[in-house]
């Protein structure tokens, strides 16, 4: 058994694949037209960290009540977890395409630590190796 996929509410499909893909990395895993449950047009979007088991449907909000949840999934709280092997290059990297954190590295007995915010708002921590902090 394991956890295939979890769902991110995003405002729009193709800001949030650049996102994911161009800005973190992912891989585009699918991209497929497909319906809602009352016939509307939608698309099956799954992108994923490389190599990793566990994708993320980007789900595009659909009605008020999701479009509220937008950057809220998680209620203001990290909600998700990006463990990288060479935290100092993933940061960097990130910082360099403009990805907002809006904490410092630091590190913690679990290991180096930043928290960035995704293209709809949710905090993330960006993991990595128990490591001298980022200069």
């Amino acid at each position: 058994m394991h956890l295939e996929l979890i769902a991110i509410i995003v405002e729009e499909y193709d800001s949030a694949i650049k996102f994911f893909v161009e800005t973190l990395g992912f891989d585009l895993i699918e991209d497929s037209p497909s319906l809602t449950n009352d016939g509307r047009t939608k698309r099956w979007v799954v992108v994923r960290p490389p190599a990793a088991t566990t994708g993320i449907l980007l789900a595009q909000a659909d009605g008020d009540k999701q479009h509220r949840a937008i950057g809220e999934q998680a209620a203001g709280r990290v909600g998700f977890f990006l463990r990288v092997t060479d935290f100092a290059a993933a940061y960097h990297r990130m910082v360099n395409a403009g990805v907002s954190f809006v904490t410092e590295p630091r590190t913690e007995p679990y290991g180096q630590v930043a928290v960035f915010l995704d293209i709809s708002g949710n905090r993330w921590d960006l993991l990595g190796p128990c490591e001298p902090e980022v200069a």
